[in-house]
Parts: C-alpha cells; sequence; structure tokens
C-alpha cells in the first residue's frame, strides 16, 4: 500500500462537498467591519509576544423547522432559553453565500441536515456538488472573505470536507497531548514549580504560534529544568486535567473500531501515563535525561525529538502499520508543530489552537467539546448517545 500526501478523495472536481456548521455557543455576535481580513475570525486570540522572549438531509422544502430569529448585535437574547442554534434566516444566508461563491452552482441542489434533532439545533451539515467546470477547491472555500464574513456575521464556523465515504468512515485518529488532549502545557507546569514559568511559557507560546523553530525552543525551555526533582512526574499527575469531551470521544471512537495515537511533543512518563488511562493504541514523546543517582533532572534530551516532521512520520507509519489509508485519518491539534500531520491526514482539526494554526490548518474547531468531532463524520447527537451508552 502507498501512502501519498496529495489524497485522491481531496481532489474535489465534479464531487459532492460537505460543510458543517458549529453555531459559537456563549460567544457574543457581531457584524464585521466591511474592511475586515478574511482570516478575522482569529484576530481576537492571545498571540505570543517575541519581546517577551528577548528579555528571556434536511431539504430546503423543510426549511420551516428552523427558527426563525435573525443575528443581533451583542449576545443572543435567547440564549439562555433555548442554548445556541442555527437559524433559518442563517441557513439561508449560508447557500446565498455558496452560490455567490460557486459559478453555476444551483440553490435546489443544496440539502442540509440537522445533526440534532433538538428545535434550536446548532450543528448543521449542508451538502453541495461543486459543479464540473469550476476551478473551486476545498482551500479556497477554507479561506474565502465571503465565507469569513458569514461566519462572523452569524456566529458560526464552518469546516469543509470532500463528502466521501472516506470522510464517514475514518479509522486512525491521531492527537497532540499539550493543550489538545489535557488543558495544561507539561513543561509549563513543571517550571512553575521551580520559579521559572514566565520565561518558559513565553518559549512555549511563541514555539506553539509558529514563531521560533520548535526543537531549538524544547531544548532552551528543557535546560531552564535542569536540577528539577525526578519525582516532578508524580507530583504534576493530580494536576493534569482532560479537555471537555475527551474521554467521551476516545470511548465512542474505540466502539466505532478506531485506532488512537498521541504524539506529543511533551514527555513520555505523562504521554504513557494518559495514554494508558485512555486506552490509547500509540504513544510517542520526549525523553529527558535523568542524572545518575536517579534523583534530578539534568535539562537535557535524549533520543528522536517529537517534532514537527516526526509527527508526521509517525501518522504515516502508523496508518502503513495498520493498514490504514491516510484519507481515513484525522488528525487533532492545536500548535504550529501539529500541521504538518494535519496536512497528510484525510482531515486535519485545529481545535482551539493558537491563531497562525487557526489560519493555516485545514479545519478549525472552537467548540465547548472535543466530542463535537464526531459531528465531522457526519454522526448525529443521537447516533453518539448510542455510542456512549
Amino acid at each position: 500500500m502507498t501512502f501519498r500526501d496529495n489524497h485522491p478523495s481531496l481532489d474535489v472536481s465534479s464531487a459532492h462537498l460537505v460543510a458543517t456548521l458549529f453555531y459559537k455557543a456563549d460567544t457574543p455576535h457581531f457584524f464585521p467591519h466591511p474592511d475586515a481580513s478574511p482570516h478575522s475570525p482569529a484576530d481576537h486570540l492571545p498571540s505570543a509576544s517575541l519581546d517577551s522572549l528577548k528579555d528571556g438531509a434536511v431539504p430546503t422544502d423543510k426549511i420551516d423547522d428552523y427558527p426563525l430569529e435573525p443575528p443581533t448585535p451583542g449576545p443572543n437574547p435567547l440564549d439562555h432559553l433555548y442554548g445556541s442554534y442555527i437559524s433559518q434566516s442563517c441557513l439561508t444566508d449560508f447557500f446565498v453565500t455558496l452560490t455567490n461563491i460557486i459559478p453555476g452552482l444551483d440553490e435546489d441542489t443544496i440539502a442540509s441536515r440537522r445533526l440534532q434533532k433538538d428545535k434550536f439545533c446548532r450543528v448543521v451539515e449542508v451538502n453541495f456538488p461543486l459543479p464540473s467546470a469550476s476551478n473551486i477547491t476545498l482551500e479556497t472555500l477554507r479561506r474565502h472573505e465571503a465565507v469569513s464574513r458569514f461566519e462572523r456575521e452569524w456566529n458560526v464556523e464552518a469546516v469543509f470536507q470532500a463528502d466521501t465515504i472516506y470522510r464517514r468512515y475514518k479509522r486512525l485518529a491521531v492527537f497532540d497531548m499539550d493543550s489538545t488532549l489535557i488543558q495544561q502545557e507539561v513543561i509549563d507546569e513543571i517550571a512553575s514549580l521551580i520559579g521559572v514559568e514566565d520565561k518558559v511559557s513565553a518559549i512555549t507560546a511563541a514555539a506553539m504560534n509558529g514563531e521560533l523553530d520548535f526543537e531549538a525552543s524544547l531544548r532552551a525551555r528543557c535546560a531552564l529544568l535542569k536540577g528539577v526533582p525526578s519525582s516532578v512526574w508524580e507530583t504534576l499527575k493530580p494536576r493534569i486535567t482532560l479537555n471537555d469531551g475527551v474521554p467521551e470521544l476516545i470511548r465512542a471512537l474505540k466502539r466505532l473500531g478506531f485506532k488512537t495515537a498521541v504524539l506529543s511533543g511533551g514527555f513520555t512518563p505523562l504521554a504513557g501515563w494518559k495514554a494508558e488511562r485512555l486506552g490509547l493504541d500509540y504513544a510517542f514523546a520526549n525523553h529527558l535525561v535523568v542524572s545518575e543517582d536517579g534523583k534530578e533532572l539534568t535539562g537535557e534530551l535524549t533520543g528522536e525529538i517529537v517534532h514537527a516532521q516526526r509527527k508526521r512520520q509517525h501518522v504515516l507509519e502508523i496508518a502503513e502499520k495498520e493498514g490504514i489509508l491516510l484519507e481515513q485519518v484525522v488528525c487533532v491539534g492545536d500548535g504550529a508543530n501539529d500541521l504538518p500531520m494535519m496536512g497528510v491526514a484525510g482531515l486535519g482539526v485545529a481545535f482551539h489552537a493558537k491563531p497562525k494554526v487557526q489560519m493555516q490548518a485545514p479545519a478549525r474547531l472552537n467548540s465547548k467539546s472535543m466530542l463535537d468531532i464526531l459531528y465531522l463524520f457526519g454522526i448525529s447527537k443521537e447516533e453518539q448517545e448510542d455510542l456512549l451508552r
């Protein structure tokens, strides 16, 4: 079996596409400035400071099922009553947006499917054909200014994919660990124990945002950990918390027969421990050297560094070992060093990612729960509940 970086399923000429629309719960509605950048949805996210481093299917004829409320500036007045939802007007506007972007697309050929049976549904799947003569690509749709404007006006995120069998039947899920599976950056947690948190956190933020070389930044951060007791891993375990929806997502994936992996730019003692607790099939991370007497960390690393290209290579190797097509792989991460592995996967998801990563990743998702990734496979809320029983 041969594995490639370019996927046949991503050649979308004469194909059907799918857009999964997520209403962004608990975030305010706002109208964009006419001159807003197409990438401005990420503009409000914090970015790393380099200065600190220098210092150290529902058919369209049934659309009436959707609520009629239009967007309003500021918080949605119905959110406290019904939760977040995608309204009829929002969906209609999305259809219009698509027909304006894609020459020859007939609005009558666009169909939608609610992925929640709730009347006030917050996740909708929209399927549409791509005319054979069209030169529109997935990348065009993902980066298009009109799509970005639609997302800002209606407080939604749109994830575009080729609507193939491989989109619906993924078989391998690969995750970054720090700030993806777990809420913390482990190296920052270690640094906080010895009073160098500010220095280490600044380097971490810049590296994850793609402003510094990951391996060089990792070695620089590790050097600051010299002398930390080797028992630090046991000290840290009670501090490590999973992101919302992670245990449920892994349980659902395993019931669907997925292979699962964590590829961490962190360290083996915690990555291996967390992988075992979650029941993941593979775990790769970095090795910190311990002093000869076994009491302290030396601040040095040994063995291969799990940097961006190594993560990508691990994905290729695991997929080949398991006999899984790359089109059937989903990779989830939050940092710039996760982009290469996202690039070889059938679906790469930047989950609550750094600003520059959201702009470059194949898909971005900023919902409350990582369980929402199942919606990207077309799995409805009710089907998710069945998986988790």
